[in-house]
């Protein structure tokens, strides 16, 4: 018997990967967190499976119903909302399973950044304006901050920040943001990316939060943040395939005889 914690992508079905669905496929036990992952993702169980919607669960009641199954020798899919290894809550889970000897295993999925970047259409890490990304999110009502992990100490990197948790924290975005990337940085805001009801608004730090405030959107929410943002900005190609670099896959200048 083993606990499969299960990265269901960010929404769109067809994001999940081959493995995913063949574990969901044969789970006779299926527990998924269903404010976040659609149901035609936990449909592919088979028939007959025990299915429940952990949204309103708590820890305890979770892993009971893993210790049930665990009696009856049956495999868990645990499914969780994007890439597992990001804000999944899974470390808690694992703590108990390691107490009590059950195995698991956890399957990757499509994080929400990828997926936030694709709807928009361009490339996070440009070069020499952005070659970072800083996964972060607003404390808000979830779980406090560390110290050292606020967002003025990321904001001075002059990264691309791609902020969870947030959209109901805008106005303190900005005013923490501005003096490090200016009120006119760009930023985007992508609603529940590859759902059938995706949003995306563009903006700046300055602009971002009356434009949420119109769309009213109060959840389930990516905010992308930094100069990488803007759809155009002048930039040099990428050495990777500049002609004139050569590299290891690539040992000799085009046209230049051997």
């Amino acid at each position: 018997m083993t606990v499969h914690f299960i990265g269901a992508g960010p929404g769109d079905p067809e994001l999940l990967t081959l493995k995913a669905a063949r574990l969901i496929e044969s789970c006779p036990v299926c527990l998924y967190a269903g404010s976040l992952v659609p149901e035609a993702v936990v449909a592919r169980a088979p028939e007959g499976a025990r299915v429940m919607d952990t949204a309103s669960m708590t820890l305890d009641e979770t892993h009971a119903e893993i210790l049930a199954a665990e009696t009856r020798g049956e495999d868990v899919a645990r499914v969780h909302s994007g890439d597992p290894s990001l804000y999944g809550a899974i470390a808690e889970q694992i703590r108990r399973l390691k107490a009590d000897g059950i195995p698991y295993a956890i399957v990757p999925g499509v994080p929400a950044y990828a997926a936030a970047a694709a709807a928009l259409g361009q490339e996070l890490t440009v070069p020499e304006v952005a070659q970072s990304i800083v996964l972060t999110r607003m404390s808000m009502k979830s779980t406090s901050m560390p110290e050292g992990e606020r967002l003025e100490v990321f904001a001075r990197s002059g990264a691309t920040l791609a902020i969870h948790l947030g959209i109901r924290a805008l106005r303190e975005i900005e005013r923490q943001l501005s003096p490090f990337y200016g009120p006119e940085c760009p930023v985007a805001v992508v609603y529940r990316a590859s759902w059938p009801d995706q949003m995306i608004l563009r903006g700046t730090l300055a602009t971002i939060h009356a434009a949420v405030r119109e769309a009213k959107i109060t959840r389930t929410a990516l905010i992308l943040v930094g100069p990488a943002m803007a759809d155009n900005h002048g930039f040099p190609d990428s050495a990777l395939y500049d002609a004139a670099k050569p590299h290891v896959l690539r040992p000799r200048i085009r046209g230049e005889k051997a």
